[in-house]
Parts: C-alpha cells; sequence; structure tokens
C-alpha cells in the first residue's frame, strides 16, 4: 500500500475522484479549453514586494484556509476535468507548513500521465531548503521572481527581502536539476539600467527570463503604478539597440510571448497585459488558498468553490459542477490599461492574493 502523504498531517488522502470514465473537458464560453490552473495555496510571504503587498499586510485566518487535503481534492478536480498543468503560487507557497505532503500527493497525476507539468512559482527564499524534495515528487522547472541583482534595491523593492538567500536558492535549485525561469517585473527608474546585467547574468547561468509588466493591483493608494510602469515595447526597443531580435512563435501555454537574441541564442519571455493584451488564448484560471476560482486575473468576479466542497466533501460530481458553473462565467478579457495615463481597470486585491 503506497504511503499516505497526508498522514503527518492527520488527514486522508482524496482518492475518490480520481477514478472513473474521463469526462467532457472545460470548455468557455469563447470556445477556449481549460488546460492550466494556477493555485495559490497560502496569502502569507517572507516578503513584502511593493508591487505585490502593502508592507503592514493582514493574513487570512487559519480556518479560511483550504486544507491541504482540500488543497488535493480541488486540485484533482481540475486535473479530472482537463487540466494538464498546474502551477502552485502564493503569496510564497513554500512557507505553507506541510506544503510538501501536497506536492507529493500530486505527483501522483504525474506518474498517471493525467498531468503534463507540476510545477511552482516563488520568491526563491525557500529552495535550498526545498529544491531537492520538489525534484523529487516531479518538478521540472521553477519560476523566481527576482527584479534586481543589486543587494540594496533588493532590499528595498522585497521591504524584507535578502538577496544572498535567494541567490542560494538558486543555486540550489540547478544543483537539484531543476529548469529556472527568472521573473523580473520591469519597473521604471528602478531596473531599467540593468536590463543588460540581467539579461547577461541570466545567459551565462543558462536560465530562461521573462520580463513582465506591472499591473494595476492592490494598494494603489500607497504605490505609483503609473510611475512604476515600463513598457515592454521600450525594453525591447532597447534590446534591439544591441542584438537582433527575432521574435518567435512558440507559446509554452501561458500568457508569455518569446524572442530569442541572434547574437547569443538567449529566450527571451516578455508578459504584457497592458501593452498587448493576450486574452484571446488564455487557457488558465486561479485558485485562490481559500477557494475562490478567479476566471480572470483582471476582473473581480469569482466563484466560491469552498462552499460546495465543504458542504458534500465526499460527492466529486458535486464539485465538479460548480466548476463548470464558474467557467460557463470566465470573461472574453481583462480592462487593464494605462494608456490615458491613469489607472484604468484596476483591481483592489493584492497579486499574493489571487497567486500572480
Amino acid at each position: 500500500m503506497p504511503k499516505d502523504p497526508y498522514a503527518a498531517t492527520g488527514t486522508a488522502t482524496v482518492s475518490a475522484q480520481d477514478s472513473g470514465a474521463a469526462p467532457a473537458p472545460l470548455i468557455d464560453p469563447f470556445a477556449r479549453a481549460i488546460t492550466y490552473l494556477r493555485v495559490s495555496v497560502t496569502d502569507r510571504c517572507d516578503f513584502r514586494c511593493v508591487y505585490c503587498m502593502s508592507e503592514n499586510m493582514n493574513f487570512l485566518p487559519k480556518k479560511e484556509l483550504l486544507t491541504l487535503e482540500e488543497l488535493d481534492a480541488m486540485s484533482t478536480a481540475f486535473v479530472r476535468l482537463g487540466v494538464r498543468k498546474l502551477r502552485i503560487t502564493g503569496g510564497e507557497p513554500l512557507v505553507r507548513k506541510g506544503i510538501m505532503t501536497y506536492f507529493q500527493a500530486m505527483s501522483r497525476h504525474l506518474d498517471s500521465g493525467a498531468l503534463d507539468e507540476l510545477t511552482l512559482t516563488t520568491n526563491g527564499s525557500q529552495l535550498e531548503r526545498f529544491a531537492a524534495d520538489l525534484a523529487a515528487c516531479g518538478v521540472r522547472r521553477v519560476n523566481i521572481s527576482l527584479d534586481t541583482l543589486d543587494e540594496a534595491k533588493f532590499a528595498r523593492v522585497t521591504r524584507w527581502g535578502r538577496l544572498p538567500q535567494v541567490l542560494r536558492g538558486i543555486d540550489a535549485a540547478q544543483q537539484a536539476g531543476l529548469r529556472v525561469k527568472i521573473n523580473t517585473v520591469a519597473l521604471k527608474g528602478f531596473n531599467e539600467d540593468e536590463l543588460f546585467a540581467l539579461q547577461a547574468w541570466c545567459a551565462e547561468r543558462d536560465m530562461d527570463l521573462t520580463f513582465i509588466e506591472v499591473m494595476p493591483m492592490g494598494d494603489l493608494g500607497n504605490e505609483d503604478r503609473i510611475g512604476q510602469y515600463w513598457s515592454l515595447t521600450d525594453l525591447q526597443a532597447r534590446l534591439a539597440e544591441r542584438f537582433t531580435v527575432t521574435e518567435l512563435a512558440e507559446r509554452s501555454g501561458g500568457p508569455a510571448r518569446y524572442v530569442r537574441l541572434e547574437e547569443t541564442g538567449q529566450k527571451l519571455g516578455f508578459i504584457t497585459p497592458l501593452t498587448h493584451n493576450f486574452c484571446e488564448s488564455c487557457n488558465r484560471v486561479r485558485l485562490t488558498c481559500t477557494g475562490e476560482l478567479y476566471m480572470c486575473l483582471g476582473q473581480e468576479d469569482m466563484a466560491d468553490l469552498r462552499a460546495p466542497l465543504r458542504a458534500r466533501p465526499d460527492d466529486a460530481a458535486h464539485l465538479e459542477q460548480a466548476i463548470r458553473a464558474a467557467i460557463r462565467l470566465k470573461p472574453k478579457g481583462h480592462d487593464f490599461d494605462y494608456s490615458r495615463q491613469e489607472v484604468a481597470g484596476q483591481m483592489t486585491r493584492h497579486m499574493s492574493h489571487t497567486g500572480g
């Protein structure tokens, strides 16, 4: 009999949803198949990045969070309905107590072939501790958020972060055989001068690099989103001053578009929710640590999946019906717009609430 990954937490593995014939896939109102689920396992983080959280966050009481068993049940329901990629997010996912039991449980879907990929987005602070365990669970890639290689600037943008700790985590991830992608939020007046330093550093270490436009979410009263906004069109134009930049048709199943720097062969990604809306190909939804399903990162509409799960925890069909009802409400796209020098389409919730 296989070891129960939840034994240490006093709960039982949910397996009732793993059996039976495959149901019809999840298709939204715009004929997009939903094959990618981002799961936030905690709202807590050991950093306080200025574009993600306020400095003095009020975190959720434990009773409101999905238990590890409930996260398993919820994720398994989505896998059964055709999700092929799970990305684990937070907050910082690796600060959640016992989180490796969840990764161990999800590995069974990799083993069965029901899931193509199990991956996570992290700030890197805990990777020195967990990288080898993640690799053992079938994780092959990690995205690490890193906006600067300057230790003082890193402390300023993360408020609580320590760059040497993150760099050791990156070392540990690569030593464990994990493919590392660096995610850098493009911040005007902050890391513009590090564009080529970041590009060269990633190339030297054979790490992928993706730039992300800052999004109008969270505590906008304390953070100047327009002042922070650095268009990736401008960033790419700067790269083109030094390199031959070739657009690639490649898509990874996420929102990024890719280019190749011909002189180095390096692949760079761009996530541009503002200058180049990627909604037409959106195949993903986001589950929060409280069981709220956001069908669009840039819309406030959500569906409560915790209530049906807790009301009938042994009824997989009941949860699947609730998921299908939510997907029928997925909008065509978001409304982020800085073009008129005002934060149009802004979201009041913090990025950490939805999991990015």
